[in-house]
C-alpha cells in the first residue's frame, strides 16, 4: 500500500527499532516518537496503524502500545493434490441441462425488511444503531480518506495487510495461514457466493446444515445446485450422517457454520470437528466454513475452538471471515481463505463476480482494526450481548419457558424456540406482528420439509433490553390469540 514519504521512512525506522525490543515491552509514547524523529502526531498515528495492521504491535487502550509476540512460520502445507479430482469430477447430471435456476429469497429478505417504528424487531440480522461502533468507523473513514492512493486501484486479492490481518486472524497463534492464502471480499455473502459457484458445477449436490442459514439456500439454488441436508443437534452437525450423506450424494461440497450456528447456536463439538475434517477427506469434498460469528462471543462464553481451516493443512477448508455483523451492514468487508489448486479457481470467480472490492472501505477496515477503538469496541459488544441473552432468556422464562432453548448460546444474536407440535409458525409471525413484534418463522432454514415449527429470535435489533422484554410480552398476547394488538412502541432503556 502507497504511504506517503514521512511515513515510509517513520515505518522503516520504527521496524528497525522493534528488532531491539524484547515481545511485550512498551514502545515510547507518540509525543516521545513525535519528538524523536522530528514528525508530526498525524505521521505517528499512521505508521502504528500499518505496524498494528502488520501484527508488530498491539494497542492496549490506556496503556500504550506494545511489540507483539512474533509469529511462528507457516506450516508448511500438506497434500493438495486430491483437489485436481474434486475441481473437475463432474456428476453426470452436471452434463445435463439443468434448466432455469431458482432464486429464493424470501428467508433472507425476511431479516433484512426494516418493520414499522412501533413494532419491536426480534427479527434483525444486523445490530442495532446501539451496538455499532459509529464513531470508531467514522473516525476510521476519515484517516482512510487522508490515505494516499485511497482512491486509486486496490489488487485484485485485496489490500496485502488487509490479507495479512485476516490470515493471522484465522490461522491464530500457530501461523497455520499465509496472505497468499486470502482473497478480501465484499462481505460474507459475497464470499459464499463465490464459493458455492466455483467449486461446485450447476446440476450438482451440495450438503448443507438442517436446519441452515436461508443465505446458502438462496446461494445453492441460484448456482443451479441441489441442497441435501445433513441433521444438526446441540453438538453441531451429525457426523455420521454427513459420512452416508457423502456417499449417497457423491458430493463435493458441505458447508458448514462450526461457531454458534445459525440458527441453532451450536458449537461443533471437540470429537466432531475432526470427524468433519476426515469425512471430507475421505470423500474427496471440501468444507465450506462460514466463520460468521467469530467477532459475536458473549462476555461470558468459553475460549471458543480455533476455526477448523487452522488446524486444516490439506485444503479441505475454505473459510469465510467477515467483519460486517461486529462493525456495521454497510462495512462489507470480509475473507476468502483457500489453498492450492482452489484458491485459484476462486480467484477466477471472485474477479468475474465482483471485480475488485473498494479500496475505501478496505483502507477503513485496516485503520479501523489497527486501532485501540477496535479491541475496546469487541470487550463492549461481547458484555452487551451476554445481557441481551440474559434478558432474553429471563423474558421467556417468566411468560413462555417452553420456547426456552434447551443450551442456550453464550455467542451470536438468537436463540432457536422450539414451538408445540401442530402449531402454525406461519400464523404465529403474522399474529406477532399485529401485536407488534417481529419475529422469524423457522421454515425457510431447512432446505426440505421441517421436522418441527419453530421461532428464530434476534436480541440485537433493538435499542436495549427493556424491548426485549416488552417484545416476549407481545410476543405470548400474539401465541395465547388475544384479538387486542399493543398499542405503541416499549419505552426507552
Amino acid at each position: 500500500m502507497k504511504q506517503s514519504s514521512s511515513v515510509e521512512r517513520l515505518l522503516a525506522e520504527l521496524r528497525e527499532e522493534l528488532n531491539r525490543y524484547s515481545e511485550g515491552e512498551k514502545l515510547p509514547s507518540s509525543r516521545e516518537l513525535v519528538a524523536r524523529y522530528g514528525v508530526g502526531p498525524v505521521t505517528v498515528s499512521r505508521a502504528m496503524s500499518s505496524l498494528a495492521a502488520e501484527g508488530l504491535v498491539v494497542p492496549r487502550p490506556g496503556a500504550g502500545v506494545f511489540k507483539a509476540a512474533a509469529r511462528r512460520a507457516v506450516v508448511p502445507a500438506g497434500d493438495l493434490s486430491w483437489q485436481e479430482v474434486a475441481l473437475s469430477a463432474d456428476p453426470p447430471q452436471a452434463a445435463a441441462d439443468v434448466g432455469p435456476r431458482g432464486v429464493d429469497a424470501s428467508g433472507l429478505l425476511a431479516t433484512l425488511v426494516a418493520p414499522s417504528p412501533e413494532v419491536i424487531d426480534l427479527n434483525s440480522g444486523y445490530p442495532h444503531a446501539a451496538l455499532r461502533p459509529d464513531r470508531a468507523l467514522a473516525a476510521a473513514l476519515a484517516r482512510a480518506g487522508r490515505r494516499p492512493g485511497t482512491w486509486s486501484r486496490p489488487p485484485v486479492e485485496g489490500l496485502p495487510e488487509l490479507r495479512e490481518w485476516f490470515a493471522r486472524d484465522i490461522g491464530g497463534p500457530a501461523g497455520s495461514l499465509a496472505a497468499s492464502d486470502v482473497l478480501v471480499s465484499g462481505g460474507g455473502q459475497s464470499a459464499l457466493t463465490t464459493a458455492l459457484r466455483a467449486l461446485a458445477p450447476p446440476g450438482s449436490p451440495v450438503l448443507v446444515e438442517s436446519p441452515t442459514y436461508p443465505g446458502t439456500l438462496a446461494v445453492a439454488r441460484a448456482a443451479g445446485l441441489r441442497p441435501v441436508p445433513v441433521p444438526v443437534d446441540t453438538d453441531g452437525v451429525r457426523t455420521d450422517l454427513l459420512a452416508d450423506a457423502f456417499a449417497a450424494t457423491r458430493a463435493r461440497l458441505f458447508v458448514c457454520q462450526p461457531l454458534f450456528h445459525n440458527p441453532t447456536g451450536a458449537v461443533l463439538s471437540a470429537h466432531r470437528r475432526g470427524e468433519v475434517l476426515r469425512v471430507a477427506r475421505a470423500a474427496g469434498a471440501f468444507v465450506v466454513e462460514d466463520d460468521f460469528a467469530r467477532r459475536l462471543v458473549h462476555a461470558d462464553s468459553p475460549a471458543s475452538p480455533p476455526p477448523l481451516a487452522a488446524d486444516d493443512p490439506d485444503g479441505v477448508v475454505v473459510h469465510i471471515r467477515s467483519l460486517t455483523k461486529a462493525t456495521s451492514p454497510s462495512l462489507r468487508i470480509g475473507a476468502l481463505t483457500a489453498r492450492g489448486p482452489a484458491r485459484e479457481r476462486l480467484r477466477a470467480v471472485h474477479v468475474v463476480d465482483g471485480l475488485l472490492v473498494p479500496r475505501p472501505l478496505q483502507e477503513t477496515a485496516l485503520e479501523l482494526l489497527g486501532s485501540p477503538a477496535w479491541p475496546r469496541h469487541l470487550r463492549t459488544l461481547a458484555e452487551a450481548l451476554r445481557q441481551r441473552r440474559v434478558a432474553l432468556l429471563a423474558a421467556l422464562r417468566g411468560v413462555l419457558p417452553d420456547l426456552v432453548p434447551q443450551r442456550p448460546p453464550r455467542g451470536g444474536y438468537h436463540l432457536w424456540a422450539r414451538l408445540p407440535d401442530g402449531t402454525d409458525e406461519r400464523a404465529v409471525v403474522a399474529s406477532a406482528l399485529r401485536h407488534g413484534v417481529a419475529v422469524t418463522a423457522g421454515g425457510p432454514y431447512f432446505p426440505v420439509e421441517p421436522p418441527a415449527p419453530h421461532l428464530r429470535l434476534s436480541h440485537v435489533g433493538v435499542p436495549g433490553t427493556t424491548h426485549l422484554e416488552e417484545g416476549v410480552r407481545r410476543l405470548r398476547r400474539a401465541l395465547a390469540g388475544d384479538a387486542a394488538p399493543a398499542g405503541g412502541p416499549a419505552g426507552p432503556e
